[in-house]
């Protein structure tokens, strides 16, 4: 475990979307932080290999972490299968080059750092124990035990993306945090990021002029709609209230209500 850090900027789920990510980037306290992680789902999108490289600029400052769309395109790139659906991810796979695929195949679940203010904090994608099940803000209080049962007693902070949409609440005395996606936002356009700082967690949100990026993404991809996916989830045109009801059933509900 590294030595303790002042301040953390948190972003999940850039899905191989580099105008929105680069955005992000230039925000002044994420280039001020003292670390930049990024939850996971890095590179299924149309423009994976320019964003691998651009989070790699970072250096060491960046701490990335495994996210399920990583594993598949690993997966997809050795000539295996997958389940994910979107269309992209066998392009963006076919895109890798071999020192992409090292680069995800390496990658942590969960990672772990010191933070003053918070004390030990545990990123990952979906939950600590798995990259891809779901939880969400409003999942009942024995799913977030079951998920977060495996953590030491002292980790008082989780950071999570996956679902793509920012929140911060407690479960049992224990701060959990969705910083919100980059690539891919539910319910409201541009990108959204955490940052971590003297013991306050900051949701934050990082407008961009939307045409110009989806006509960026067309221009600059050779992915065979580019355009369209641009549209689609650059847009946010997927509400918020629609990704709950999609997701809900994966939380583990057996009924309606929420703790």
């Amino acid at each position: 475990m590294s030595s303790e850090v002042g301040s953390v900027a948190v972003l999940s789920d850039v899905h191989g979307v580099l105008p929105v990510l680069e955005a992000v980037l230039a925000e002044p306290d994420v280039v001020a932080a003292d670390r930049v992680v990024v939850t996971g789902d890095h590179a299924a999108g149309p423009q994976p290999v320019a964003v691998l490289d651009r989070l790699r600029s970072l250096g060491e400052r960046a701490l990335l972490v495994r996210g399920n769309a990583d594993r598949e395109l690993v997966a997809l790139a050795r000539g295996g299968g997958t389940d994910i659906p979107d269309p992209v991810a066998p392009w963006a796979a076919s895109q890798l080059r071999a020192d992409d695929v090292a680069l995800l195949a390496g990658l942590p679940h969960p990672a772990e750092l010191t933070v003053r203010g918070f004390g030990r904090v545990v990123f990952c994608h979906a939950t600590p124990r798995d990259d891809e099940e779901v939880v969400l803000v409003h999942s009942s209080l024995e799913r977030w035990a079951e998920v977060l049962g495996g953590l030491d007693a002292d980790v008082g902070t989780v950071v999570m993306g996956h679902t793509h949409m920012p929140f911060v609440r407690l479960v049992d005395r224990r701060l959990c945090v969705n910083p919100g996606s980059i690539g891919m936002p539910y319910g409201r356009a541009g990108g959204s990021w955490v940052l971590l700082r003297d013991g306050q967690v900051e949701l934050r949100h990082t407008p961009v002029d939307v045409e110009v990026a989806v006509a960026s993404i067309a221009t600059a991809s050779t992915y065979p709609g580019a355009g369209e996916w641009a549209r689609e989830y650059v847009t946010s045109a997927n509400s918020d209230a629609d990704a709950l009801r999609a997701f809900g059933p994966r939380d583990g509900r057996h009924v309606s209500g929420s703790a």
